[in-house]
């Protein structure tokens, strides 16, 4: 992609049980998780006696637009990934979700979040026999599954789950049963719906966010809580807790970008807090200006927020072009230095002459920053400030966002100051990290017991980073395919 220069979501999720066109249903809760990865999807279904898939590189609606393709997915029962690769290439056997056949009959997983011991667990899996297929963490979990010696698919997962370390939300199909699964800490989301069944009882629905609830029109139920496994079967839902209750970790950077807007993460209005750290951010980084411009479209809450908060003039000073994926001229130097403007337009009546704060999510490497700084600047802006409604992004995820290593960002490797003439604005600030958790309805980040994921920011990693601490072996050498 010609614009690459944002953390990308690790992946969507979705599940629906006793669903009429269960299919067509997590096609369309599908889409509302489109932005938690574009690279490709999958829909495994269960029509009471067998399983049936299909999986395809792209966007939900290039792979299940056709009606022949969800006609060969019959069934109530039915999940659904999108993928954007954290771990492992974008090539059709990485494409989720998993299946495999087990004594007790199938299993289809579909997994969001990031293995920090996958690599230590492969290596003792392979020397055990195992056949890995793929070069995905979420393979760890089938293989762990197939060796359990406990009798049962329930116990079976647990001891899988107690195995692994990381960051994760998994939806399962078995011939009897639809299971949520979320991490001790709660990094990744996970949300559970109910509709309208297919023969009179209640219908049930599982997603990363609640806006793929409210595409389907089902009913918010609750989150599920960290550590927990909800078993939906036609006796409704039921509810385990493997893991001893701890301090939850929820990722701080759902609120400020990844999630849709229009999405409520425990129990917060996405949206709201957005305008709230905006406003925050006002608060703590005045500027002396005449317009405040969101980068569209993660910026368009939180600059809402501070414009409201400084008392001062929200204009859309930047267009984006929605229709624009992956480049579709070839990518030479010239068409790079210009491919910002594939995706943001400067709208000229709004900026010239003017005094401008540009209000972003975040800074990764800054490149696309330092382009539309530029674009701003031709367009005739008179100053240019930028605020920035994160903290600096010092340290990489490993809890399944896709972020470049540490030498590669920005913030780990200059100043604010030194940011702010890299990119080339005369001002440039981010939210505090006591200012987020402010916003965010806390009375500060407690350093003893901060209440959410924030080691992009502070490098205080709340899940154990095992595989870092081994020497990495060669990556497998798998079957290469033709993408």
């Amino acid at each position: 992609m010609i614009d690459d220069d944002k953390p990308h979501e690790e992946c969507g999720v979705f599940g629906a049980w006793n669903v009429a066109d269960a299919a067509a249903i997590t096609a369309l809760g599908l889409h509302a998780l489109q932005h938690r990865g574009q690279e490709a999807t999958g829909i495994v279904t269960h029509d009471g006696v067998r399983f049936h898939s299909h999986k395809g590189l792209g966007l939900v609606g290039d792979n299940y637009g056709d009606a022949k393709v969800m006609a060969g997915l019959p069934g109530a029962r039915a999940i659904g990934h999108n993928r954007y690769a954290t771990t492992g290439d974008t090539v059709l056997r990485n494409v989720q979700p998993l299946f495999a056949e087990f004594e007790f009959g199938g299993f289809a997983v579909g997994h969001n979040g990031n293995l920090t011991n996958a690599h230590t667990l492969r290596k003792a899996l392979t020397r055990r026999g195992c056949l890995f297929q793929s070069t995905m963490d979420s393979e760890v979990f089938v293989h762990l599954i197939a060796i359990s010696l406990y009798a049962n698919v329930v116990d079976r997962l647990i001891d899988a789950i107690k195995q692994v370390i990381g960051a994760y939300s998994l939806v399962a199909l078995t011939n009897e049963q639809l299971i949520g699964v979320r991490d001790p800490l709660g990094v990744r989301p996970l949300v559970l719906g109910k509709l309208s069944g297919a023969d009179g009882k209640p219908g049930w629905v599982l997603a990363s966010e609640s806006c793929g609830l409210d595409i389907v029109g089902a009913e918010f139920v609750r989150d599920i809580d960290p550590g927990e496994i909800v078993l939906i079967d036609d006796s409704g839902v039921q509810s385990i807790k493997p893991f001893a209750p701890t301090n939850p970790r929820f990722c701080v950077f759902e609120y400020i970008y990844f999630a849709r807007p229009d999405s409520i993460m425990e129990g917060n209005s996405v949206y709201t807090a957005r305008k709230k750290i905006g406003a925050q951010l006002a608060l703590e980084a005045p500027a002396k200006a005449d317009v405040v411009v969101p980068v569209p479209d993660s910026g368009v809450p939180s600059a809402m927020g501070f414009a409201e908060a400084a008392g001062i003039p929200f204009e859309l000073g930047i267009i984006r072009n929605h229709y624009v994926g992956r480049t579709f001229i070839e990518p030479t130097d010239q068409i790079r230095h210009l491919g910002v403007r594939l995706k943001h337009s400067a709208n000229r009546a709004m900026i010239e002459g003017k005094s401008v704060v540009l209000v972003d999510d975040s800074i990764v490497r800054g490149t696309t920053s330092q382009k539309i700084v530029a674009m701003v600047r031709q367009a005739g802006a008179k100053e240019v400030h930028m605020r920035i409604a994160g903290p600096p992004t010092t340290h990489s995820c490993f809890y399944g966002i896709d972020t470049p290593e540490r030498g590669k960002l920005l913030a780990a490797r200059n100043s604010v100051e030194e940011m702010a003439k890299l990119i080339g604005v005369d001002s440039l600030a981010f939210i505090s990290i006591d200012g987020l958790y402010k916003a965010l309805g806390k009375e500060g980040r407690d350093p003893a017991a901060p209440a959410f994921c924030d080691a992009c920011f502070t490098g205080d990693y709340p899940i154990s980073l095992t595989d870092n601490a081994e020497t990495r072996e060669a990556r497998p050498s798998l079957l290469a395919e033709l993408s």
